[in-house]
């Protein structure tokens, strides 16, 4: 299996029993992320992080994307970035399950964006379940915020820092909390 297999079957089947061929390819890919991530955490040129960062997700990225390192991921070839896309230090990336980040979304300090869940029977609890996350364009998450599997962020929302994101976000739209809820509306001025 490589990476594209991978990316194709878990939009299929996202339910990965562990020990599984496919359980056993995402701890092999999870070394190659931590090869690249950790060049990436050492780089200090635009041009040079760009560059890594196209390897470690496995297509290029545009030349107005922006990272400031630390970034800590344990795949790497499941995200997508737009353009015009800045990421803050120490964000972890778990993107099994598929990070889409639209044009224009600025991502604050840490934010954690988890596309697995572990099975809740015990006797299963090595199984994992992955869905993707998805911001629209022109998102702002604030710093320490984590978004949980399977939500989707509608164009223009704001994710308060430290929220814990649980379920969809509508466009224009602030949350904040844990789990968030929605603050307010976002007028044009």
């Amino acid at each position: 299996m490589n990476a594209n297999e991978y990316v194709e079957m878990i939009q299929k089947e996202p339910y990965i029993r562990a020990g599984s061929s496919v359980h056993e390819f995402m701890h092999e890919a999870a070394a190659e992320a931590r090869r690249l991530t950790a060049q990436i955490n050492s780089a200090t040129e635009d041009e040079e992080l760009r560059l890594l960062f196209s390897q470690l997700i496995g297509k290029p990225v545009d030349e107005s994307f922006s990272l400031f390192p630390p970034i800590y991921t344990d795949f790497g070839k499941n995200i997508s970035v737009g353009k015009n896309v800045f990421i803050n230090s120490g964000c972890c990336f778990q993107d099994q399950g598929g990070v889409v980040i639209g044009d224009g979304c600025l991502i604050g300090h840490q934010v954690v964006f988890a596309t697995l869940n572990h099975s809740l029977n015990p006797g299963k609890r090595a199984d994992l379940s992955a869905a993707p996350i998805v911001l629209g364009q022109n998102v702002w998450v604030g710093a320490h915020a984590t978004l949980l599997p399977g939500i989707k962020i509608g164009d223009g929302a704001v994710i308060a820092a430290g929220a814990v994101v649980t379920k969809d976000v509508p466009p224009n739209t602030v949350v904040g909390g844990v789990p968030a809820r929605i603050l307010k509306r976002i007028e044009d001025e």
